[in-house]
């Protein structure tokens, strides 16, 4: 992999962009009395309305993007995430599946695929997307798709969860790591907020005493951990994640949510191992390491802590369904069997490299520990696919 030193430098257009967004981060910071949490930093980078990462037409996902993503990779993982939606679907005797932040449209593609293949009761395929290009990138895609093209009356888009009552199952996948963090350092035993201020070029990471909120989350962490994090410990916690499920989750009345991301339970993402957390950027299938550097034009993400993610579904109402690494899930889900019948019908060229994509989804050094998958259930009871082979849950 290439450092984050040699990247090319950016186009007159992505200068552009990236004084689009420092302009209104700037007066952000100004409003703000000139010190900004860094989770309204981060939000604005990437979500700001016409300007932000996520919501401007330029490339972001494969090849000609900033990372890949595992339904970018190869077609079984939306195989098997189609079989263990099916499992769910079943559950709730039909109903609507709903997909948050369906980035490229792949996914969609394969999952919905894959559902047919099942003979699923789906009534709707619903996505949520707030960013306009993306929604239009995923139709594009959707309507060139083998299973979808001559189905787009199944296919819907919402810029928000859906207001009335539903029934089905909803997942998202690399959603959560991407909702703002706070960063925070441990200091005299208790907490410090660290945010962002105005350089004379760019932005820099300044440190203030925290807030209620920040401080009171980081005292309960404390507690909850089975060592305290020490003196001068570094990291990051996602505030807003609560908020978010709740929204989700707040109009499902039958089914489950299917959340797929890299992240670790508790006891590991705090462990001293990782003192300086999670946080990075990423650009041109690279990571950098100064997040504050080129806002608009790079990815910002950390790590899911999933114990926290538990622990907010049964404060949402939601039970746990089960929790997987993303190789123990797709094995569970059948993915060795998706593999032999594609490389059955494919070319020796194109069987090597399902192959290949097969071990980047399922090696502990790939994709395969690092991400996890986790369902949150309401009004279904398990165990469900996907979660059969080893489920961690007692490790959160």
């Amino acid at each position: 992999m290439l450092t984050a030193a040699r990247l090319p430098s950016p186009t007159a257009e992505e200068e552009a962009q990236v004084a689009r967004v420092s302009a209104a981060l700037r007066a952000e910071i100004a409003s703000a009395g000139g010190w900004l949490p860094f989770s309204e930093f981060m939000a604005t980078a990437l979500y700001a309305p016409g300007i932000g990462y996520y919501v401007t037409p330029r490339p972001i996902f494969g090849a000609d993007g900033d990372f890949v993503t595992a339904p970018e990779l190869s077609p079984l993982f939306g195989a098997c995430v189609g079989q263990g939606l099916a499992d769910l679907l079943a559950r709730t005797d039909g109903g609507d599946v709903v997909e948050f932040g369906a980035g490229s449209g792949r996914l969609a593609a394969d999952v919905f695929a894959a559902l047919l293949r099942r003979g699923a009761p789906v009534d709707r395929y619903r996505i949520v997307e707030p960013s306009p290009a993306l929604a239009a990138r995923q139709r594009e895609y959707l309507a060139r798709s083998r299973a979808s093209a001559d189905r787009m009356d199944r296919f819907e888009w919402l810029a928000a969860p859906p207001r009335e009552p539903w029934h089905g199952v909803a997942f998202a996948n690399e959603v959560v790591d991407a909702l703002p963090v706070d960063r925070f350092r441990v200091r005299d035993g208790e907490c410090e907020a660290i945010g962002v201020i105005a350089a004379t070029a760019g932005f820099a990471l300044a440190p203030r005493p925290a807030g209620a909120a920040l401080a009171a989350a980081v005292d309960q962490l404390q507690r909850q951990l089975p060592s305290p994090m020490p003196e001068g410990f570094i990291s990051e916690i996602r505030l807003g994640q609560r908020e978010w499920l709740a929204a989700a989750s707040a109009t499902l009345t039958r089914g489950a949510l299917l959340l797929v991301d890299y992240g670790l339970p508790r006891a590991q993402y705090y462990h001293l191992s990782r003192d300086g957390g999670t946080l990075c950027a990423f650009r041109q299938h690279r990571r950098v390491e100064d997040v504050l550097a080129h806002p608009g034009i790079q990815d910002l993400t950390a790590w899911v802590d999933f114990s926290a993610l538990a622990d907010e579904g049964n404060a949402c109402g939601l039970g746990l369904g089960g929790f997987a690494t993303q190789a123990h899930y797709l094995l569970s889900a059948g993915i060795e069997r998706e593999l032999a019948g594609l490389v059955e019908a494919a070319g020796e060229r194109e069987g090597r490299a399902l192959r290949q994509s097969a071990s980047t989804l399922l090696l502990p050094g790939e994709m395969g520990e690092r991400f996890k998958v986790m369902a949150l259930t309401r009004e279904i009871r398990g165990p469900f696919d996907g979660f059969g082979f080893r489920d961690l849950s007692a490790s959160l």
